[in-house]
């Protein structure tokens, strides 16, 4: 299946399956996302489970927790890992206690960044940004915690030291998953001046134009590589 084929048109009502040990934080993200209108077709507790589910139910979106059971490393991520895989282009948002950033990167390698999530599980706290990122990754986009984004500008190597500062801003934004119209509101600017900045920062990172190629995705594997 090419990658772009699951990629979901219509955001309201998403399959989801829901990954995470902890019941009382299972329960109430399924009620959540039941209230925004969206079905969640099984709420698993454990990896095993989670691949079992996959199956069945073939869903939209899965959401897991990177740290499951039986070990609380990386199960989570791993059956996210395989199941990106077996059907290449599934939504896969995955949320994490602390930042770890190979898990980002190495989540967002896969598919060409395409239609994948990494939020911290705080995050959870701002309903409506939860459910936003939900929905944009559902869609095919990008969307990486902004906090993983402030610990990756700290650690900033080539090729990103050829970017301005303004330019690892645009470029954090959008590892965010934030659109050239969210990010021009965001900073206060034009939307042309933003697509000034995104040329930019395409032609330094040395991604030049390509017809099959995301480069947006592409800058955002940059930047959590480096």
């Amino acid at each position: 299946m090419d990658h772009l084929t699951s990629r979901v048109a219509d955001v309201s009502g998403l399959r989801v399956v829901l990954a995470e040990d902890a019941v009382l934080l299972r329960e109430g993200l399924a009620g959540l996302l039941r209230r925004f209108g969206h079905e969640v077709v099984a709420s698993v507790g454990d990896a095993d489970a989670l691949l079992a589910a996959f199956e069945e139910h073939e869903p939209d979106i899965v959401v897991a927790d990177v740290r499951m059971p039986p070990g609380f490393t990386d199960e989570g991520l791993r059956a996210a890992l395989t199941l990106r895989a077996a059907r290449p282009g599934l939504a896969v948002l995955v949320l994490s206690q602390y930042v770890e950033q190979t898990y980002a990167a190495e989540l967002l390698d896969t598919g060409g960044g395409i239609g994948i999530g990494y939020l911290l599980k705080e995050r959870i706290g701002d309903v409506k940004d939860f459910v936003d990122a939900l929905e944009r990754v559902a869609a095919g986009g990008t969307v990486v915690d902004p906090e993983v984004v402030r610990q990756l500008l700290s650690r900033r190597r080539d090729p990103l030291t050829r970017l301005t500062p303004r330019e690892h801003e645009v470029l954090g934004l959008i590892a965010e998953g934030r659109s050239n119209a969210a990010i021009a509101r965001r900073l206060v600017v034009t939307e042309a001046a933003v697509s000034k900045h995104m040329a930019a920062i395409l032609a330094k990172l040395d991604l030049p134009p390509a017809q099959d190629d995301h480069r947006r995705v592409l800058a955002v594997l940059a930047y959590l590589r480096a």
